[in-house]
């Protein structure tokens, strides 16, 4: 039974690819009651397999505030997963802070980008304006801004095993990468960890690679020869919606690897590892992982994708 001072915790977007990852994490450190996890729908295969492990769900739609302040009643820590929307991330933001603070949450966690207070990322923009209104919002926060996800390029093996190619716009920008379940590990540290207030954790990986390091990993773990292809940014872009990727994802992408080739994916200073206590995911094992993953004819994607 959980202890009546335990904190309880909410998982904002707890069905999707992240959010499902910081709550079975959870579920090693802290009780399942303390739980609470914020879903859109109950009726979510992944939202019937949270709750099947004696979790509470809670309705919480960042574009309707009336079921956050419901869903944040009681709330002691809450993690903000930063919305996947193409149009108007911040406003859901808002609408999160606000109710978060209507509802006297002793902190919030976010899931910002890595550097995002310098960052020439594209999506930097709406992460420093969603600093910014945490900030004054006045709220106990705790920044985790996250560095690229190892799984975007991990959809690159498929297309360059067809083509003999990883193509991309980061000419030799490093790539400080981590999986998913590094970061959600990370989350669920934090969440379940005292004093956490005012902390501002820059979490990339132990390891940082180019994209020909990347062509070169998957051709050792395939056997067979792939190169790197560098274009411009516009070109890749092209090359992306060419490959079935919607238009908004393809920008992402091309934007992302622009800003790499400045340096602004590449981070040294091991604070993932050193919150999460081991080192993070070799890229080159979970290369190998991969292509063998797709040693059996299956529909494949497309092309990298991000989060």
């Amino acid at each position: 039974m959980k202890n009546a001072d335990a904190p309880r915790l909410f998982i904002t977007g707890s069905t999707g690819e992240l959010g499902r990852l910081v709550v079975s994490e959870l579920l090693k450190r802290v009780p399942a009651s303390s739980i609470v996890a914020g879903v859109r729908s109950v009726d979510h295969d992944v939202a019937r397999q949270i709750a099947a492990e004696g979790i509470e769900l809670r309705i919480a739609d960042y574009s309707r505030p009336d079921t956050l302040l419901t869903a944040f009643t009681g709330i002691d820590r809450l993690l903000l997963i930063s919305s996947s929307a193409d149009h108007d991330r911040v406003g859901q933001h808002r609408n999160v802070i606000e109710a978060a603070k209507a509802s006297d949450v002793r902190l919030f966690a976010y899931t910002s980008l890595l550097h995002a207070d310098t960052s020439v990322l594209g999506l930097g923009e709406d992460h420093r304006r969603t600093e910014a209104l945490l900030k004054a919002s006045g709220l106990p926060v705790v920044l985790l801004r996250h560095g690229w996800y190892m799984e975007n390029h991990m959809a690159s093996v498929s297309p360059a095993l067809r083509y003999g190619a990883v193509i991309g716009s980061a000419g030799e920008g490093r790539f400080s990468t981590a999986t998913r379940a590094d970061f959600a590990e990370a989350a669920a540290v934090v969440l379940s960890t005292e004093n956490q207030a005012g902390r501002i954790y820059e979490l990339a990986g132990d390891q940082s690679y180019s994209l020909a390091d990347l062509a070169d990993a998957i051709a050792t773990s395939a056997g067979k020869p792939i190169a790197y292809k560098d274009m411009p940014g516009a070109a890749f872009k092209n090359a992306l919606v060419g490959m079935g990727l919607p238009e908004s994802t393809a920008e992402l992408i091309a934007d992302s690897d622009v800003a790499a080739s400045k340096g602004a994916l590449e981070d040294n200073d091991r604070q993932l590892s050193a919150l999460i206590d081991r080192p993070t995911a070799s890229y080159r094992q979970v290369v190998e992982q991969t292509v063998r993953g797709l040693a059996q004819p299956h529909p494949t994607g497309s092309g990298r994708i991000c989060s």
